[in-house]
């Protein structure tokens, strides 16, 4: 999928919540009334997508002899990843029923619910049926909302987009279980990148919504594998209501899982201590009210013993009986990662003691430092840490730390994350810790290979600016004969058109010389470009420091672009100001049609915008190729201060048993000003603006309705 449709996708899920929170408002429910029915709904129309695509599968399948001409089985949907769905649970028949009017729609949402869990064993008591507290016509309109073709033509990938989206979404909204169900999926994602799930047991103690199972089956179907032939997935979760949001995701997604309730404090539902090859979890963070009495036998769970116990003998805090947890269920060669507060890595006395005891068995791999704002619910800082059971001698001695605070990208004014790239770099350093060069070359490419990809569209869209712009350029010319020919307009009201007219005339000159030197330029260097990846990085050293000017010029011709088209804006208010006060004569021999250019305005602006972002696409990813090699010039891992040090066990042993990044890798340099990313900071700010004025938006609402109750 390219990165259009990725915008698109975006585009879409934006429109989806807008328009279902739009409906939730209006039908006076909460957040929590609509929470579960909502997700209902998207698990609804994405299993008879499933379904439909699974039937056309069997179809085909049979027509080319690949399967037998028999009656179809439920087995053949399950297969092939989709639900068996009897007809009054498909999406289309209920739409048409509820026409009908034989029976009213919540009634036959629920009905469907039922008959899907009768069908399939693993959702038995699972989907949400309570759907009688939406008045018809609000339920109608949210089916509706999920059935254009464009959501009906939409694959699987596209749905778990858009139902991890509403998780988010609803997590922000703290929905359910005060958002503490959904992990935010870069951190998810950042934590399947070092582990490699790939194979064997993958088991999440505190499983929440599922996430963890759905970014490990994007890892292996990325790297073309097949998840269910895999893995096996094992899920703990003490929530009844979390761990049916997670059996649906697992289901909108295609897959299974073994999820059971329980407290993993108290319980191992699983029996999988010593038994997994991955674990993975963003447990509750600092719990103090763990009875220390009911699980200080537990041995075989907590090897390193308990952390500490206070008078009323509760575990003071019960990081590190997680942390223990996760060591324990692991094999002899298991990986583990999660999510962790950041008090954890530095804190004394019984935790000091414990962490003491992990660092010392070899085991604790990889330490990073995530920054504050990555959570929907809590602005707090955390650490992800990386355990690797079967970890190669040459490293038992050492802990890569990486200090990832200073990496992220702004979603708005309280939320950070990582984008693909970012996550992308800073694995690449854990690929380089475990030698893995030809990993870290491969990605450098990759970002070369984007440079001419997305420089290589910049000229069609030169080509539609200069058509719009041509047009434009000639109405002008056509008003300026006019307006020069004519008697009934003084000389003194032509010149300020005529002098806004010639600056349009030059920037515009200007600007297709300097453009067509430029894109001639960029098609020279990018096809020197090493199209075969290099066994070493000597040759992408070279390619980025010959891209460098030209990734100036480029900056440069955006600034043309932006001030080209706000010097064509200026030309009409002038004229349309001239004709406001000009006689009927006048007005008569100076032909302009205001709409008209109007519009053209608005397709240049466009243009404008799509232009600069191609534009800008190129140069992003030559920075992301400079990131990588301006710290790692030879593809070796090397200290970078602020960043990344591999310390020994004798560093960490001085520093107290510390397992904090930051207190290792120093501080950041000051970077030169000219690498100040002003567009990026001016997006940052845009958003965060734009995230206020949402703010004032809704506050206002809630002020008038508090005023109109008091009234009344």
């Amino acid at each position: 999928m390219d990165g259009s449709s990725f915008a698109d996708i975006e585009k879409l899920e934006a429109d989806l919540w807008s328009a279902a929170d739009n409906l939730r408002a209006n039908s006076k429910l909460t957040s929590s009334d609509y929470f579960m029915p909502v997700l209902g709904i998207i698990f609804l129309r994405h299993a008879e997508n499933r379904f439909v695509a699974a039937t056309e599968q069997i179809e085909a399948d049979k027509a080319a002899g690949r399967m037998p001409k028999r009656k179809v089985i439920d087995q053949d949907y399950v297969r092939r990843r989709a639900l068996p769905l009897p007809e009054q649970a498909r999406f289309d028949w209920i739409m048409r029923m509820a026409t009908s009017g034989e029976k009213p729609l919540p009634a036959l949402v629920t009905e469907a619910m039922r008959a899907i869990e009768k069908k399939f064993a693993p959702l038995q008591g699972v989907l949400p049926k309570d759907y009688g507290i939406f008045e018809s016509q609000v339920l109608e309109d949210l089916m509706r909302l999920f059935n254009s073709e464009q959501i009906k033509q939409a694959t699987g990938d596209v749905f778990g987009r858009i139902y991890e989206y509403f998780l988010a979404r609803f997590s922000i909204q703290k929905a359910h279980d005060n958002g503490e169900f959904f992990t935010p999926s870069s951190l998810v994602q950042m934590l399947v990148n070092v582990i490699e799930p790939n194979h064997g047991k993958v088991f999440d103690p505190a499983c929440g919504s599922g996430g963890m199972f759905v970014q490990s089956s994007h890892f292996i179907e990325h790297e073309g594998g097949d998840t269910a032939k895999s893995v096996v997935f094992y899920g703990q979760e003490k929530n009844p209501d979390t761990i049916r949001i997670a059996k649906m995701n697992l289901a909108v997604h295609g897959l299974t899982g073994e999820i059971g309730e329980a407290i993993t404090y108290y319980q191992d539902q699983h029996n999988l201590v010593g038994e997994a090859d991955f674990v993975m979890a963003n447990p509750p963070f600092n719990v103090d009210l763990v009875d220390a009495e009911r699980i200080k036998t537990d041995t075989d769970r907590l090897p390193f013993g308990l952390p500490g116990v206070n008078k009323q003998k509760k575990v003071s805090n019960g990081n590190y009986l997680w942390i223990s947890y996760f060591w324990s269920y692991l094999s002899e060669t298991g990986r583990a990662g999660f999510v962790m507060s950041s008090q954890a890595s530095s804190a004394g006395h019984g935790e000091k003691d414990v962490r003491e005891r992990i660092v010392r068995t070899g085991d604790v791999d990889v330490m990073m430092s995530i920054r504050s704002g990555f959570f929907y619910t809590r602005q707090v800082p955390c650490e992800l840490w990386f355990i690797d059971r079967g970890k190669p001698d040459e490293h038992r001695d050492h802990v890569l730390m990486i200090d990832a605070r200073n990496v992220y990208r702004k979603v708005n004014r309280t939320i950070n994350d990582f984008s693909p790239e970012q996550m992308a770099n800073l694995s690449s350093i854990v690929w380089l810790y475990r030698g893995q060069k030809d990993r870290f070359i491969s990605l450098v490419q990759r970002y070369l290979k984007s440079i001419r990809e997305e420089t290589g569209t910049v000229e069609p869209l030169a080509a539609e600016l200069d058509s719009v712009m041509d047009s434009l350029r000639d109405g002008v010319d056509s008003f300026l004969t006019n307006l020069a020919e004519t008697k009934h307009i003084k000389a003194e009201q032509k010149e300020p058109i005529g002098s806004a007219a010639s600056e349009v005339t030059e920037a515009d000159d200007a600007y297709r010389k300097d453009r067509k030197a430029l894109l001639k330029d960029l098609h020279k260097q990018l096809k020197s470009f090493t199209v075969k990846t290099p066994a070493t990085t000597k040759p992408q050293l070279n390619a980025i420091e010959k891209f460098a000017p030209l990734a100036e010029r480029v900056r440069g011709l955006v600034k043309q672009i932006d001030l080209l088209c706000k010097l064509v804006g200026r030309v009409h208010p002038l004229v349309v100001a001239l004709l406001s006060d000009a006689s009927d004569e006048a007005k008569k021999e100076l032909e302009y049609d205001r709409r008209a250019v109007s519009r053209q305005l608005k397709q240049l602006d466009e243009i404008r915008v799509r232009l600069i972002a191609q534009l800008r696409r190129g140069v992003y990813f030559y920075r992301q190729a400079v990131w990588l090699l301006e710290r790692f010039p030879d593809g070796k891992l090397a200290d970078v201060p602020g960043l990344v040090k591999l310390v020994s066990r004798k560093d960490v042993e001085d520093a107290e048993w510390s397992l904090t990044p930051g207190r290792y890798v120093g501080v950041v340099p000051a970077e030169v000003d000219e690498d100040f990313d002003f567009e990026q900071t001016m997006q940052d700010i845009h958003t965060e603006l734009a995230d206020l004025n949402e703010e004032a938006i809704e506050l206002a609402a809630k002020i008038q309705a508090n005023y109109q109750e008091m009234v009344v």
